[in-house]
């Protein structure tokens, strides 16, 4: 290095999104979700504050990632490290503050339960499958990492099951996603109890699927003769749409 030369140090990724991407999504009439991730207490936590006095609607901590300084656990499966970072979060957060829930566990109502006696003001789930691929002409990993999230239309019996469950052990809003690629997906996350649902891989294929969803679900409801969506929201488990079942 030649004396004198300066050593810029590179802006972290959440003063770039506030820089350049806020501005942006600032443009149009939608609300604005910040998802938030972190390997430590203290990174989702400086990322909260950071956000604190922005201009952005709700907050979406995901705590799927690995919990580093406990030995690379997620927060996400331990019931007590989700109220825990739950807590910690909403003492810092402006912002009302949803728990994205991992499906990487063995009963997603202690989950939901934790993230709610955390003072939650809403869930979201599920998130990605935890998945393996192999790579058989090299005999090894095909991810660097070993394993990593499945996605897509694979997963939806498995979330909307996961939806159903938690939505019934929580008084909270439970956003539904995993898998959704249509309108008849959406509507089966909505019976199952989902207040709303989120649409991810399918936008790769498809950047227009969330408004033909939207639609889809209108003429679904003007063709049942239903005015209000609020009403088939956890029908599958209240006698179905009639009543009946």
């Amino acid at each position: 290095m030649s004396p004198g030369r300066a050593i810029l140090r590179p802006a972290s990724v959440i003063d770039v999104f506030v820089r350049r991407d806020l501005p942006f999504l600032q443009k149009y009439d939608t609300r604005i979700i910040v998802n938030v991730c972190g390997h430590s207490v203290e990174e989702y936590l400086d990322v909260v504050e950071r956000l604190a006095d922005e201009n952005v609607d709700m907050l979406e901590i995901n705590i799927s990632c690995p919990n580093v300084k406990e030995g690379g656990i997620a927060f996400g499966t331990d019931p007590r490290a989700i109220e825990s970072i739950t807590k910690a979060v909403k003492a810092k957060a402006k912002q009302p503050v949803i728990m994205k829930l991992s499906p990487n566990v063995t009963d997603i109502r202690k989950a939901a339960k934790a993230a709610e006696s955390g003072g939650a003001d809403a869930l979201s789930l599920i998130n990605t499958l935890t998945g393996m691929k192999i790579d058989i002409e090299r005999g090894t990993f095909a991810l660097a990492n070993r394993t990593g999230g499945l996605s897509g239309p694979a997963i939806r019996p498995v979330a909307v099951r996961m939806v159903y469950e938690a939505s019934h052990a929580v008084k909270i809003p439970v956003i539904g996603m995993g898998g959704i690629a249509s309108a008849e997906d959406a509507l089966e996350f909505l019976m199952a109890g989902a207040r709303a649902v989120s649409v991810g891989t399918a936008n790769f294929h498809d950047p227009c699927i969330s408004v033909k969803i939207a639609d889809g679900i209108a003429k679904f409801l003007e063709r049942k003769g239903i005015e209000d969506v609020n009403e088939i929201v956890g029908c599958a488990g209240n006698g179905g749409l009639y009543g009946t079942v």
